[in-house]
C-alpha cells in the first residue's frame, strides 16, 4: 500500500505565528483517495534540517509532500534543501524566470532581484505551475519515491495540489482503498476499553483500530484497507459489529455524533421533555442540549442555581436540607431534579451539584465531587462521582455524564 508523509517548513510554524492548516488539509485529501498519512514533520528554515527531515519522511512513505519555503527571501531554503537531499545543483529555468517577470509586469511593478531564485529548481526535477503566485512548485523522484514541493500559502498550495498533484497521486496509488468508521463511547476509561478489545487494537492489524479521548468521550476509529472500496467497507463493518458485541451500551453513536444529539433524538422520538437544574456546571448541560438544532422539541427549562439562595428560591429546596447535608450532597441533587421537574412539568429533569474547584474541597468532599440526579415518573436516580483533571474538565465531564445517564434510561 502506498503511504504518504508530510513535511511542513517555516520558522513561523514553530514559533506560533502561523497555524499549520496545510497538514490537516493534505491529510484529509490523501485519505479520501486511499493514501494514509503515516507521519508529519514540522521544521524551521534550515537546509540541514530539511535534508534530515526528507530522509526521515522518505523512509516512512512512498510519497512526500513538502509545503513552505519557496519564497524569494533569504530564509526560504526549501529548494536548496531539496537539491542537497537529491545530490544535485539548482539550475535556472528561463521559462520560469519569464513567467515570474510577466507576473510583475502585469502588476506594473518592477521585479526585485531576489525573485530570481524562484526560477531555480534542482537539476532533474520538474516545475509545477503556480497560477496564484510567483513560487512554482517542484516535482521530484528518487528511489521510486515521489516528492512534491508546494507553496506554504494555503490558497496557492490547495490550487496546486488539486490541479497538478492529485490526479498523479491517484494513479500512483493504484488499486487501493480505505474505509473509515467511527464509534463513539462513553462511560469507561480509555484503558478499560483497550483491555476489553485486547488484540483488536494491535498495531499493524488490518483493519486498524485507533482510540482517542476528549472530555471522557472515546472515539474508536476503524480504518480498513483493501484493493477496492467495497471490500474495505465490508472489513470495517465486520469489525464494527465485533466492537458492538464487546462494548455493548458503552457505544452511544457513530461518526461525529455527540451525546447531546443522541439523547435529543431519543427524547424527540419518544415525545419526552427534559428540564435541568445546574450548580457546579454553570449551564454547561443546558448548552450541550441546545447546541443541537431542534432542541425546542424536548428541552423546556434550565436553571443555574449557583447559590444556596437560588436553590431555595427557584427550586423550592428546603433550607434545612442544605444546612444538614450541604449544597453538594445526594439529597440536594435529588431535590434539585425533583424541583425542576415539578416546576417545568417535564418527563425528566436533571439536577447537578458539585465542587468544581480549585478550592472549596475537604477530605469528606474533595474537589471534583459531583452528584447527578435524574428525576422521572419512575422515581429518582442519583449517582456520586469524583472527576479529576481540573475545573474545565470536571464541569464538562459532569454534563456529559448526566447526558449518558439519561441516554441509558431512554
Amino acid at each position: 500500500m502506498r503511504k504518504a508523509s508530510i513535511v511542513s517548513i517555516g520558522n513561523e510554524l514553530l514559533n506560533g505565528q502561523t497555524l499549520n492548516t496545510n497538514t490537516l488539509y493534505l491529510s484529509e485529501r490523501l485519505f479520501a483517495i486511499g493514501i494514509p498519512v503515516v507521519s508529519s514533520y514540522t521544521i524551521g528554515d534550515d537546509i540541514d534540517s530539511i535534508v534530515r527531515m526528507l530522509n526521515l519522511a522518505s523512509g516512512d512513505a512512498d510519497i512526500v509532500l513538502i509545503t513552505g519555503g519557496l519564497g524569494p527571501t533569504d530564509d526560504d531554503l526549501t529548494r536548496q534543501g531539496l537539491a542537497k537531499f537529491l545530490g544535485s545543483e539548482l539550475q535556472l529555468q528561463n521559462n520560469l524566470l519569464e513567467k515570474i517577470q510577466s507576473i510583475f509586469a502585469s502588476r506594473n511593478r518592477p521585479m526585485p532581484e531576489k525573485n530570481n531564485i524562484q526560477a531555480y529548481i534542482p537539476a532533474g526535477t520538474k516545475a509545477i505551475e503556480n497560477i496564484r503566485g510567483t513560487a512554482p512548485g517542484i516535482r521530484a523522484e528518487a528511489e521510486d519515491k515521489l516528492f512534491f514541493v508546494l507553496p506554504g500559502v494555503p490558497s496557492e498550495m490547495k490550487q496546486m495540489f488539486e490541479e497538478s498533484v492529485l490526479t498523479e497521486l491517484k494513479r500512483f496509488a493504484g488499486e487501493q482503498a480505505i474505509a473509515v468508521l467511527k464509534l463513539k463511547c462513553f462511560g469507561a476509561g480509555e484503558s478499560s476499553v483497550a483491555e476489553k478489545l485486547g488484540g483488536l487494537m494491535q498495531r499493524g492489524r488490518n483493519p486498524l483500530i485507533n482510540c482517542t479521548v476528549h472530555y471522557g468521550v472515546i472515539t474508536l476509529t476503524i480504518i480498513a484497507t483493501a484493493k477496492d472500496k467495497v471490500k474495505a467497507q465490508q472489513m470495517a463493518e465486520k469489525d464494527e459489529q465485533t466492537l458492538r458485541e464487546i462494548l455493548g451500551e458503552l457505544i452511544y453513536g457513530t461518526g461525529e455524533q455527540t451525546l447531546a444529539e443522541v439523547v435529543g433524538a431519543k427524547l424527540a422520538q419518544q415525545k419526552k421533555t427534559i428540564a435541568v437544574a445546574e450548580s457546579c456546571t454553570g449551564g454547561a448541560l443546558a448548552k450541550l442540549l441546545t447546541d443541537t438544532a431542534g432542541a425546542s422539541r424536548y428541552f423546556t427549562y434550565g436553571w443555574v442555581t449557583y447559590s444556596n439562595t437560588a436553590k431555595i428560591k427557584e427550586l423550592g429546596i428546603k433550607a434545612e436540607l442544605i444546612e444538614e447535608d450541604g449544597a453538594v450532597s445526594c439529597r440536594v441533587a435529588e431535590a434539585m431534579a425533583q424541583g425542576a421537574r415539578k416546576r417545568a412539568e417535564t418527563d425528566f429533569a436533571i439536577g447537578i451539584t458539585g465542587i468544581a474547584g480549585p478550592g472549596g474541597g475537604s477530605e469528606q468532599k474533595p474537589v471534583g465531587l459531583v452528584y447527578i440526579s435524574i428525576d422521572s415518573g419512575n422515581g429518582c436516580e442519583t449517582k456520586r462521582f469524583v472527576f479529576p483533571y481540573g475545573r474545565d474538565f470536571m464541569r464538562l465531564h459532569a454534563a456529559q455524564t448526566a447526558l449518558n445517564m439519561l441516554r441509558l434510561k431512554l
